[in-house]
């Protein structure tokens, strides 16, 4: 996106979730170089409306039936195209004028409408690990046969992503490493974790995320599932894709080279300054979200994780050695498990042993089709409702 030429068109599904309301904080910094042309919520009717109103989009989509009518007394100041339903986020996806579709919804939902979005020729700015997690093969797939693009917004991706950008040949990669501040339960002892409740699981040292990334970032289950999308994103086989527990942060992902050399990405952590760079088409734009200062003293840490405190980071990588439908499963058990947690239905040391159950009862389908992954993710979703 150069200074001066065609605004970017934007489509945001999950606009009124976390990363989709940052992302209309970048757009409005963008300050013309980018225009929202289709929004997409669930249900939050009241903040879709008030989205509607403000940056006047030609289309918004409301999943949820029951939440149209309010949308519609709360949205008077606005004109343009109501999609409601289950494939309305694909609608927004696929919609014609957009030139990138940012998916930030939570959970599988995503998968359909990332989707939808590469078969349009769109680029899919992705937020939401699930897609590539469930489908990562299929989705890259896809991609390839489209000619679409896909950029990561995830920070952890998008600095190994840009870090890439200096070296292309992977047989000159020797690993990338993902990092991971340890969450707000790094130095409780195991014991005091299995208790812990949600307001404690949702207070993260460091970033601003909605309730289930959040909880996922206690149980490392945020890097578990990093790790399998980094397996796709990237092209690398689970054996090169490492994970390092730095609290600080900062350094948001590294590439090492077979040469021993390593390119680090640092910057505040600030969700914002990655939506950005995939919004603008990877340009390097001000305002930017604020700078590290580096006359200020600081110590960066690394330690490697506790898989012993931390068992859903071992669960990826035996996810990605079965391969097949095993992926879509250790990532439904999880978000149902998280959801009863943050109900009060289980305690917070429960989350593992409830994805460890649906793994081991799992039967996995080599080289799934799309239909095959969603029953599986159906199947996970009922046993562990039902344990």
């Amino acid at each position: 996106m150069k200074a001066g030429g065609p605004a970017r068109r934007v489509a945001i599904l999950g606009s009124t979730g976390s990363i989709g309301r940052q992302a209309l904080e970048v757009v409005e910094a963008l300050a013309g170089r980018a225009r929202v042309v289709a929004l997409a919520a669930r249900r939050d009717a009241a903040a879709l409306a008030e989205q509607a109103v403000r940056w006047q989009p030609e289309a918004v989509a409301l999943t949820d039936r029951e939440a149209v009518e309010e949308f519609r007394q709360m949205a008077s100041g606005w004109r343009g195209e109501l999609l409601v339903g289950p494939q309305a986020l694909e609608q927004v996806a696929r919609w014609p004028s957009a030139d990138v579709v940012l998916v930030a919804v939570v959970g599988v939902a995503g998968l359909l409408p990332s989707l939808a979005a590469i078969e349009a020729g769109k680029e899919l700015a992705l937020a939401n690990k699930e897609t590539l997690v469930a489908a990562g093969e299929l989705v890259r797939e896809r991609a390839a046969s489209c000619g679409a693009r896909i950029v990561p917004v995830d920070g952890e991706h998008s600095a190994i992503y840009q870090c890439l950008q200096a070296e292309q040949r992977r047989d000159r990669v020797r690993r990338i490493v993902l990092t991971a501040s340890g969450g707000p339960f790094l130095r409780r002892s195991l014991e005091s974790m299995e208790s812990a409740t949600p307001e404690e699981a949702l207070q993260h040292p460091t970033w601003r995320m909605g309730p289930k990334i959040t909880v996922d970032s206690a149980t490392l289950m945020n890097k578990a599932l990093e790790v399998i999308e980094a397996r796709w994103l990237f092209d690398l086989p689970a054996e090169r894709i490492e994970v390092l527990i730095h609290p600080q942060s900062v350094v948001h992902g590294m590439v090492e080279f077979v040469d021993g050399s390593s390119l680090a990405h640092l910057s505040r952590p600030d969700m914002r300054l990655f939506i950005q760079y995939a919004l603008s088409g990877m340009d390097r734009l001000p305002p930017g979200f604020g700078r590290l200062d580096w006359t200020i003293p600081q110590t960066l840490t690394f330690e490697p994780p506790d898989l012993r405190r931390f068992p859903c980071l071992g669960y990826a990588y035996e996810a990605l050695a079965v391969g097949g439908t095993l992926p879509a499963v250790l990532n439904a058990a999880n978000e149902v498990a998280v959801q009863r947690f943050l109900d009060g239905e289980v305690p917070f040391g429960r989350i593992p042993k409830l994805v460890r159950a649906a793994m081991d009862l799992h039967e996995p389908r080599p080289r799934p089709t799309l239909e095959e992954i969603l029953e599986a993710d159906r199947w996970a979703r009922a046993l562990v409702r039902s344990l």
